[in-house]
């Protein structure tokens, strides 16, 4: 980081935010957490943060469209990461114009202060991979237990960021819109700003459901001997990233922002790291102890059968890489949910029992 001043971090009690917090309190520098602790189990994120960092942690209860708390926030703020976002495809379906408020003009609500400052704080952004869409362009091949890309190039590394933009449903489009935003300010009025497209985040602090932070979620339902609902048939990939990882990369464009500005990035676990549904449930299986009780319902809108980030720009330019492998990364995971659920009588196999 290039900042000594405080940190904002805008949905900062989320999971990716209260990681991120956490690391950079740890550090001795002070963090503005902006949130309206609107998802449930974010509150349990920020009292951890204070209790472990005391007066580092500076709370800050508001919405990301409330343009005075935003302001002010940012006034006091060196460099921000901006997370704060309604998160999940069907809320979006429910109610686009909250989701359209919240992503895309709370994020114009942000960059406005941001701008409106004599000496403009960096800026990283929380996008995701949904702004590439359903990939129609590509076509894909159905395996035993995963969908697999006809293209070698594209099963060799991934969707990279020269894929067009293809925004589908209302979370598609206002986080693609908040995206471009965000490119188009560095590029208009020359913020130090860059853009993170992730694929699915999962770890330690996530209080997954059913309709986001589904690696959480997941083992959840199994701690608990709970039916999990697969909108499809499983076999859909994703490249799945530990937050320790997911932390690094942000930490690392901030550090790095000439470089960084202006541009956007792909941010994913990788073909090293891509898994379906069904192999991910099968590894929990022999994490937890535990069987997967499942039922199948029909693919929700907006789901990709496949998305695996080819990150070869982020880590080409600033030698960021996936640390952690997704098997490891599963397991801390759920140890960490073993611990927080009161009721899962049974403990977690140790790191590297099963292959």
């Amino acid at each position: 980081m290039s900042g000594a001043g405080p940190l904002l971090v805008t949905g900062g009690a989320g999971f990716v935010g209260a990681n991120l917090a956490d690391r950079v309190a740890a550090e001795g520098r002070e963090v503005i957490v902006l949130d309206s602790l609107a998802r449930s189990g974010v509150e349990r994120n920020l009292a951890w943060l204070t209790e472990r960092h005391g007066a580092r942690i500076r709370p800050v209860i508001a919405d990301i469209r409330e343009e005075g708390a935003v302001a002010e926030a940012v006034a006091e703020a060196d460099e921000v990461v901006h997370l704060a976002a309604q998160v999940a495809v069907t809320c979006s379906l429910d109610a686009p114009m909250d989701d359209f408020t919240v992503n895309a003009a709370g994020t114009v609500t942000l960059l406005e202060a941001i701008r409106k400052r004599s000496d403009p704080p960096s800026l990283v952004f929380a996008s995701t991979n949904k702004v590439y869409g359903d990939l129609a362009a590509h076509r894909f091949e159905e395996a035993e237990t995963r969908w697999v890309p006809a293209e070698e190039a594209l099963a060799r590394h991934g969707v990279d960021e020269a894929q067009p933009l293809d925004l589908h449903t209302p979370y598609g489009c206002s986080k693609g819109v908040a995206d471009q935003y965000v490119l188009d300010y560095a590029r208009q009025f020359g913020l130090r700003a860059s853009v993170l497209r992730m694929s699915c985040i999962y770890g330690p602090r996530q209080f997954g459901t059913e309709d986001q932070g589904w690696v959480a979620h997941f083992l959840l339902r199994m701690l608990a001997g709970d039916e999990i609902t697969l909108f499809g048939d499983g076999k859909q990939v994703r490249d799945i990233l530990h937050v320790s990882d997911a932390v690094d990369a942000y930490l690392t464009l901030l550090g790095r922002m000439d470089e960084a500005k202006g541009r956007a990035f792909n941010l994913g676990g990788g073909p090293g790291n891509a898994v379906s549904l069904l192999q991910l449930l099968q590894e929990a299986e022999e994490v937890t102890g535990r069987t997967a009780r499942l039922r199948h319902e029909e693919t929700r809108a907006g789901d990709q059968v496949y998305f695996v980030a080819d990150t070869r720009a982020i880590e080409d330019a600033f030698g960021w890489r996936a640390r952690t492998g997704w098997r490891d990364g599963l397991r801390d995971l759920a140890a960490w949910l073993e611990e927080l659920t009161a009721d899962a009588p049974r403990k977690v196999k140790k790191k590297g029992v099963a292959a």
